[in-house]
């Protein structure tokens, strides 16, 4: 009951701060369950009364200044729901989009505590200078400081957790789950969106946000995929100095990727650093599975020799081998204008029910992609094609994937930053030779066939065990029957008899082989190589 009241409290001030801002907490268009209609009569008066003051605020600003009102927390739920315009509405999700996650730093005093406490000893001990915070966000600051490695000074940045941020989170975490229930239990439309499952991902978002650690270790990850690749890399990570709480990685010295005239004025071809980070970000998504899920331009740079390096790694997207096939499938379709293999996609990856049809689902598809054919990146609105997007998935019923809808919020924010270096930058045609590369490489005849041998391996260790499994199941059983006949004993007798059922018997070595080789036969059929 204590703990229903404290929550209650929490987001009665939540909803009173946007009030106070003049922002609408449910979207225009969504039908409001009576407790929410209470609550939203109770805030006009708020609203009339703070309008003035607010009439030439633009309203992103106001979002903005509202939730950095209420704190680390709210920021971070602000950008999440940005990525979930299927729960918010598309208005309201690209009106948070614009959210900036800056917060006031922490003291010099508290990041010394902090490195100490993190790293052990003093913290001379591990950085020869250490500056003032150079960056403050909701959950972490960055500092730049210097280390002594070989003899040689270099720069390097430092990431520190900001003091208890995690009890904090916890008790604005203990309202949104309060929240999610209360809508799910009194309100069954909403289940679809599943607002618990909504928390339970960003609580798990920020869970691996707030332990630096793993930030590194998505760092060294994709480093190790993109070794091969040109014109994008990412800092090295200093693992001596690096803890829970505080990640120590090499300092960029490089443009702002958002400073256009400063990186024309180097010589560098801006339209071909926009289409890097656009094939780029497809690349890591489609071929590894992996990609930065927060490639905004604050979070890029161009080095001086013209290589894009992109920082913060704490917001990181995993896709599926079936998700990554669905990316490329959807991709493809839209662009070859094969709408019905666009729609089959989806009921493969059996995201649509089985009780609608790929063809109404197909002419769904067609009505977001024609709109998009031979137009330029400025006259199509990505906002505008996530935004029926979204609508369509409620008509045809279509469960919530967080991963993809993290995809597609990411693929929004790298778009603006490819169209900012380019405005004539045709992301759809941009896109085509990275999806073509990727069903090229995984669903022609060779892609099969490597597949086919991945799974062979797979399936070769499995049935090179198999005699002794099916041997052993045999041995189990008969067992079994001797103690449904006898009673259950476990005397010499019984244990030798037993025993003895595992001692090699030619004949049935080779049925079991037999059949081993049947179900090698079958798993090469399924996998289309015979």
């Amino acid at each position: 009951m204590a703990g229903a009241l404290l929550n209650s409290l929490r987001l009665a001030r939540a909803g009173f701060v946007l009030a106070q801002h003049g922002i609408r907490f449910v979207p225009r268009g969504v039908p409001v369950p009576l407790p929410l209609k209470i609550a939203r009569a109770l805030t006009v008066p708020i609203q009339l009364v703070t309008a003035p003051f607010r009439r030439d605020v633009p309203r992103a600003s106001r979002v903005a200044s509202a939730l950095s009102e209420l704190g680390p927390s709210y920021v971070k739920l602000g950008q999440f729901f940005a990525t979930r315009a299927d729960v918010i509405g598309p208005e309201l999700s690209a009106d948070l989009r614009h959210l900036q996650d800056k917060a006031e730093p922490f003291s010099m005093a508290e990041a010394r505590i902090a490195v100490e406490r993190a790293l052990g000893g003093k913290l001379e001990d591990h950085f020869i200078e250490f500056g003032p915070p150079v960056a403050a966000a909701s959950i972490a600051q960055v500092h730049k400081a210097y280390i002594l490695e070989d003899g040689v000074k270099k720069a390097v940045a430092v990431k520190i957790l900001r003091p208890n941020i995690e009890k904090r989170f916890q008790h604005d975490l203990d309202s949104y789950y309060f929240a999610a229930r209360l809508v799910e239990r009194f309100y069954p439309p909403a289940r679809r969106l599943k607002p618990v499952a909504v928390v339970d991902n960003l609580k798990h978002t920020t869970d691996l946000e707030m332990d630096l650690r793993l930030e590194a270790a998505a760092i060294s990850e994709m480093a190790g995929n993109i070794k091969d690749d040109e014109g994008f890399r990412v800092p090295n990570v200093n693992w001596r100095r690096t803890a829970k709480r505080v990640l120590t990685v090499e300092w960029i010295d490089g443009t702002p990727i958002s400073h256009r005239d400063a990186l024309q004025a180097k010589g560098f071809d801006t339209g071909a650093i926009g289409l890097t980070v656009l094939r780029t970000f497809l690349r890591h998504a489609m071929r590894d599975g992996f990609f930065h899920a927060d490639m905004h331009q604050g979070n890029l740079f161009v080095d001086d020799n013209g290589i894009v390096v992109a920082v913060d790694f704490g917001i990181m997207g995993r896709l599926g081998l079936a998700e990554r096939r669905f990316l490329a499938e959807i991709l493809h379709g839209l662009i070859t204008r094969d709408y019905h293999r666009a729609a089959a996609i989806h009921f493969e990856a059996g995201y649509v029910p089985p009780h609608h049809t790929v063809e109404e689902f197909a002419q769904a598809m067609r009505a977001i992609g024609e709109p998009i054919q031979g137009r330029t990146a400025e006259e199509i609105s990505m906002a505008d094609l996530l935004g029926q997007l979204f609508a369509y998935t409620e008509v045809f019923d279509m469960q919530t994937r967080p991963e993809l809808i993290l995809l597609q919020k990411s693929m929004v924010i790298v778009e603006g930053v490819a169209r900012d270096l380019d405005p004539l930058l045709n992301m759809w045609i941009a896109a085509e030779p990275v999806a073509k590369e990727w069903i090229e490489s995984n669903l022609s005849l060779l892609g099969r066939l490597k597949g086919a041998g991945r799974g062979a391996e797979t399936i070769g260790d499995i049935l090179l065990r198999t005699p002794g499994l099916l041997q052993r199941a045999e041995q189990t059983l008969v067992g079994f029957s001797e103690m449904a006949q006898s009673g259950l004993k476990l005397d010499d007798a019984t244990l030798e008899n037993l025993a003895s059922r595992s001692r090699h018997n030619r004949i049935t070595d080779a049925a079991l082989w037999v059949t081993a080789l049947a179900l090698i036969a079958i798993a090469l059929k399924i996998y289309g190589v015979v």
